[in-house]
């Protein structure tokens, strides 16, 4: 990690965010007002992930990234599903970021809810991207979507290719999580965890997305009572890890007064586990202490400055490898065919 300046941080990271989910803001609303987690994946994501095509999968990411460098986050992990457009929509997805400027990590989520020919296809599609080279890991959805069979396709998978699995696990009470024992490595990412008992036995990194559940109705998952290390993801709502920093930490402050924001930022600091390379980007802030304490009670803050990996892609409030303006009103004009599509199913 590089001496930084007191105005200053490595690059933050998003250790679990849904690229696609970019263009969702402003979507029509479900056939029917959803009632519980179950009838929310249904309705909403269910719907819009068959309503995605590479195109819409593309500006949906090249979006959230420059909300990422707004943000000061510099990496991503993304997990991504898509059951129309699977071949090719990692590489969609890595190359968008790569326009903007900003590291990514892909996974795609393996499921059953398509037959065993939509779950051959998404472990084909970690398979290619993996070994053409790209930065990723292997993606399933959650155990209760998965057979044993794919459950353990995708951790042979996983293993071939020298990476962990990105699931989720335990984020409502209905998810069938101990069909992945026995197949879990410390590379694993752990996601959401909510439902999981204290000693679950399951080996990798909780991330921690505190909005989401608590948007979700899922419920608090206190991380602190596991032996896992603990990061922080968004869950696709938005890319900025100070907010959700502090979302975590009212939360927790909620549940136990004596918690303090330096444990909330150690869980921060786990994505520079997690994404090494993003210890060594710099981005430079609007205020004067980047210290947890100050960061717990201070809103507002925002990046004068981003570089990444020696090249700056953000300055004075403006991204500098791409036309910002552009990007938006291009990924606005993406979100309206991504609609009429949504309205078609």
């Amino acid at each position: 990690m590089v001496e930084l300046a007191a105005d200053q941080t490595p690059g933050l990271v998003c250790a679990h965010n849904h690229l696609y989910s970019g263009l969702a803001r402003g979507m029509p609303a479900p056939p029917q007002t959803p009632t519980d987690f179950g009838e929310i994946l249904d309705l909403v994501w269910w719907r819009l992930d068959r309503a995605l095509d590479l195109d819409t999968i593309a500006w949906s990411a090249k979006a959230v990234a420059l909300n990422a460098l707004e943000a000061g986050c510099t990496a991503i992990i993304d997990h991504h599903e898509s059951p129309n457009a699977i071949e090719g929509s990692l590489s969609v997805i890595a190359e968008a970021c790569a326009e903007v400027g900003v590291r990514v990590n892909c996974a795609y989520g393996i499921t059953d809810r398509h037959g065993a020919e939509g779950a051959a296809a998404g472990l084909a599609e970690n398979d290619r991207f993996l070994s053409a080279g790209g930065r990723g890991m292997v993606g399933l959805h959650a155990a209760f979507t998965c057979s044993d069979e794919t459950i353990a396709a995708a951790a042979d998978l996983a293993r071939r290719h020298g990476v962990g699995v990105h699931v989720h696990v335990a984020e409502g009470d209905v998810d069938t999580w101990q069909r992945l024992s026995g197949h879990t490595t410390d590379d694993w990412l752990l996601i959401h965890g909510v439902h999981l008992p204290d000693d679950h036995g399951l080996a990798g990194t909780i991330v921690h997305n505190p909005r989401s559940n608590m948007n979700n109705s899922v419920g608090y998952s206190n991380p602190r009572r596991f032996p896992n290390p603990v990061a922080l993801g968004t869950d696709g709502i938005g890319v900025d890890m100070l907010e959700e920093f502090r979302i975590a930490f009212v939360k927790a402050r909620e549940l136990d007064v004596t918690a303090t924001p330096d444990l909330i930022w150690a869980w921060l600091g786990t994505g520079w586990k997690l994404f090494p390379e993003a210890a060594d980007d710099v981005v430079t802030w609007n205020y004067p202490t980047m210290d947890p304490w100050h960061l717990a009670y201070t809103t507002q803050i925002c990046p004068t400055s981003v570089d990444i990996g020696g090249e700056i892609v953000w300055a004075d409030g403006a991204p500098t490898k791409v036309d910002g303006p552009e990007i938006r009103a291009k990924s606005a004009e993406a979100a309206q065919r991504l609609f009429t599509a949504l309205n078609r199913l």
